[in-house]
């Protein structure tokens, strides 16, 4: 008996050994976070935030590139036909991932089946802001406003199929009016749009619109989750107006090529958790009206897939499509 439970717990060291090789050994080469937006984005700013302080945690050089263009989608397909080691990864958001399957004929890659879900990074509600030039001050009132102009409105996005454009989407169904789509490669161009004119109203999150909004060039009128966060607790929320299923988050979050080890995703998952943790990142997240969220690559998988199901239902009632 005493012999079969050495040999029992023996067994069980050896199984154990590959994870544990796998944890120690990762990463073997320097990591690269591919971010499918522009510089100055949030995205770029999450991206740089982590990769200072894991690169001391993994002992590698961690390079951000930013690779914009076609909804995000460039650049989420780097990781998904990237070498299923762990060095190659995307830190993609909701617009490639839970809606492009929704809204394009053709995806270079299939979100649940080429890429795994590691870690969420951050989560925040999109803000709908109007430039100065728009004459109202609150949300009834742009609702009126966005009505009586016929169609004749137009709003920025940060991209087609992205959370800014289809809040929008819903948004105008919602209250029966139309509007003319302007898309961006990106928050930043997308935000300076409304602040010079070009555009009249946007969906986005309240980082890239901040600096317009100190400037008076830009307007905040309201959030699109249900609750507000600390930073834009002034902020009514659609629900104030009836308007209860324009309820929206823009999250984003970390992907590996699917294949990559089990311990490699968790070892990331668990350093990008305490990377969230450290009060000096936190600081820097809240500065930029970025709520970090972290959690098990489990709870991660679970909101894509809900938000993927959610959104897939409200595309096909909307009757949205792209090329």
């Amino acid at each position: 008996m005493m012999l079969r439970r050495s040999l029992l717990a023996l067994a069980a060291t050896f199984a154990c050994a590959p994870l544990a090789q796998a944890q120690s050994a990762w990463p073997t080469k320097p990591v690269r976070i591919v971010v499918p937006a522009p510089a100055g984005s949030s995205l770029d700013i999450i991206a740089r935030l982590l990769g200072d302080k894991l690169k001391d945690r993994w002992g590698q050089a961690v390079v951000v590139e930013n690779k914009p263009g076609a909804g995000g989608m460039l650049g989420t397909d780097v990781a998904a036909k990237a070498a299923p080691d762990g060095h190659t990864i995307a830190l993609s958001f909701n617009g490639p991932i839970a809606f492009a399957p929704y809204l394009y004929a053709k995806v270079p890659y299939d979100a649940a089946k080429d890429l795994v879900p590691v870690v969420m990074t951050t989560s925040q509600p999109n803000v709908l802001a109007v430039g100065a030039h728009v004459p109202v001050k609150t949300l009834a009132e742009f609702i009126a406003w966005a009505k009586a102009k016929n169609g004749a409105m137009n709003y920025s996005s940060l991209g087609n199929g992205s959370s800014a454009h289809l809040t929008m989407a819903l948004f105008l169904a919602e209250i029966g009016a139309q509007a003319q789509h302007i898309p961006f490669n990106g928050s930043p161009p997308a935000a300076l749009a409304v602040a010079q004119g070009e555009a009249d109203a946007c969906f986005m999150v309240a980082p890239a619109l901040m600096a317009h909004v100190r400037n008076n060039k830009v307007r905040l009128l309201a959030v699109s989750s249900a609750q507000q966060p600390d930073s834009l607790k002034d902020l009514p929320t659609m629900g104030s107006v009836g308007l209860k299923n324009v309820e929206s988050l823009a999250w984003n979050g970390l992907f590996v090529a699917a294949g990559t080890p089990e311990a490699v995703v968790a070892k990331v998952n668990a350093d990008v958790n305490a990377t969230l943790a450290d009060p000096a990142v936190k600081s820097a997240l809240d500065a930029q009206g970025l709520t970090p969220v972290g959690g098990s690559a489990a709870a991660f998988r679970q909101v894509v897939e809900s938000d993927s199901a959610r959104w897939g239902a409200v595309i096909r009632k909307l009757g949205l499509k792209l090329d």
